[in-house]
């Protein structure tokens, strides 16, 4: 039974480190082979430590791993109230200062309780190094025409693949994480959890519809003849997430990322409350902003100016710089 629910972990992992190649420029179409089970980081090399967040407790090391660039992330749990009982009562404290009605001390918890979600990326390649890194970002302008000349000609020549998007779509990886599927070809999308999520409490939910018609890239894609499928994942999404976590419409953000870390139209739901990465105004659209322009305007985005961050070692950062738009 040991060795059974290593195993388990040990797929589940290798699940996520394959959901977070999304930006992968030199991905193949072959999905990766069973990981050995055991601990694969008993082996891994530190090269260097590409950033980390005390607030957010997390940290992003680079290193070998088998001889291949890998980024690992560790992550710490969220304490989950329906486990504080087990905590209090199991696990040892010691005392490190006191002074009056105040004092503190290190607690030691239980193995159960004390995990760190890990997520591996391996083989690496340069661009998720980089992904990962500390660096100062710049906030760009993009007109329609922008999008045009500057940032089109940049993402077809660069060819980011999708091709692990596809596995899921055709259920060669992750089909035992689906929690919705519409298999409408138009306007059918798959539901499943971001690997960001560990599932374990709703408090962190965060969900990814991504589109079953391929060819949509970005928001900029987008027209009204789009508003069937952008209206069908934001009314079925929110009622699957009702139905399996109890969670309300009114409890959920719901948006897309401009730009998005991949060129294939996904959506994210995430719980109201929860600062996921990427939520802040300089790069999410919220859906029912999205549809409500669409209406308004069936090219909204084919002409608006839209804004959005990018890290000083991204190629189109440099590609505006060359065009005198920074």
């Amino acid at each position: 039974m040991a060795d059974s629910a290593a195993k388990h972990e040990t797929d589940e992992l290798y699940q996520k480190a394959k959901r977070a190649k999304s930006d992968n420029e030199n991905g193949g179409g072959e999905v990766g082979k069973e990981i050995e089970c055991g601990n694969i980081l008993s082996e891994f090399k530190t090269t260097k430590v590409l950033s980390d967040s005390a607030r957010e407790k997390n940290i992003f090391i680079h290193g070998k791993l088998a001889d291949q660039d890998a980024v690992i992330i560790l992550e710490k749990t969220p304490i989950r109230e329906d486990t504080l009982a087990e905590l209090f009562a199991g696990s040892t404290l010691k005392l490190e200062m006191k002074n009056d009605i105040y004092s503190t001390y290190r607690l030691q918890a239980l193995p159960q309780l004390n995990e760190i979600k890990t997520t591996v990326v391996c083989p690496a390649t340069e661009k998720h190094i980089k992904k990962y890194q500390r660096q100062e970002s710049f906030l760009v302008e993009e007109t329609g025409a922008d999008y045009q000349s500057i940032t089109l000609p940049y993402i077809q020549k660069q060819s980011f693949s999708v091709q692990w998007v596809y596995n899921i779509l055709e259920k060669k990886a992750e089909a035992d994480r689906i929690v919705f599927e519409d298999p409408d070809p138009t306007v059918g999308f798959l539901l499943l959890p971001d690997f960001k999520w560990d599932q374990k409490q709703v408090d962190d939910l965060y969900l990814i519809a991504i589109t079953l018609q391929r060819g949509i890239r970005s928001l900029r894609d987008l027209t009204q003849e789009h508003l069937p499928l952008l209206q069908n994942i934001f009314q079925k999404g929110k009622e699957a997430i009702l139905q399996r976590y109890q969670l309300p419409a009114s409890k959920l953000r719901v948006y897309l990322h401009y730009q998005p870390s991949y060129y294939h139209l996904h959506v994210h739901f995430t719980k109201l409350g929860y600062e996921a990465p990427g939520c802040g105004v300089e790069r999410a659209h919220l859906l029912a902003d999205v549809i409500q322009n669409l209406q308004s305007d069936p090219e909204y985005y084919k002409t608006r100016t839209l804004y959005f961050p990018l890290r000083v070692d991204d190629g189109l950062l440099s590609k505006y710089k060359e065009g005198g738009r920074l």
